[in-house]
């Protein structure tokens, strides 16, 4: 069996500046050179603004494509410089890998009204109150992307946590409760702690 090197190319403070996947395209033949078999790509996809590392997850239907958070551009570049590097990285023998963060999303759109209750923020399993109303920002509508490539919006009933009260201006670790939809279906949103699902895909 080959032996494989896989690299992390990314990390929390590289530069802002929308060169990294040109940078990565230049750097290709140096990595294959190295051994390096795989490259590990930071998240590719539009997050809360142009200096998020990618984990603020706003939209995976953009790769820096649309005009979204104030910027065209994610952290990295553009979608068809992302595109570029990633068939670079192929050219000369090196598997991409994609940095794809399911359980993530902020920066949402709109506010929403419902109910949630208070769980303890070192144990989310145990609740600490009553159900009550606030405001929480869940409704995500991509106005800038137009409905291209998928025309879903998220809701409030996607989630099962969140913290922040928009309606009191605090932050609260709390759980979407057990409410009636306007269809008169009763739901009940379980308490689970939150982690963080992150996805590593060959790009092949």
């Amino acid at each position: 069996m080959t032996n494989q090197t896989a690299m992390q190319y990314f990390e929390w403070y590289l530069p802002s500046d929308g060169q990294h996947w040109n940078n990565l395209a230049d750097d290709a033949q140096h990595l294959a050179d190295l051994g390096i078999s795989h490259v590990w790509m930071p998240p590719a996809f539009k997050a809360t603004n142009k200096d998020d590392v990618g984990y603020g997850v706003y939209d995976l239907f953009d790769l820096g494509e649309f005009d979204q958070k104030g910027t065209v551009r994610t952290k990295y570049g553009l979608k068809e410089e992302y595109l570029n590097a990633i068939n670079q990285l192929k050219n000369v023998g090196i598997i991409p890998m994609a940095d794809v963060v399911l359980n993530h999303k902020a920066a949402a759109d709109k506010l929403e009204t419902f109910y949630v209750v208070e769980v303890d923020p070192e144990d989310r399993t145990k609740v600490i109150s009553e159900p009550f109303e606030i405001e929480g920002w869940t409704h995500f509508t991509f106005d800038g992307r137009q409905k291209a490539y998928n025309d879903f919006e998220w809701h409030w009933y996607h989630f099962n946590g969140t913290d922040f009260d928009a309606k009191r201006n605090k932050k609260v670790a709390s759980i979407l409760s057990k409410v009636t939809t306007k269809v008169g279906q009763t739901t009940t949103w379980l308490t689970m702690r939150m982690v963080t699902l992150t996805t590593l895909c060959m790009l092949t």
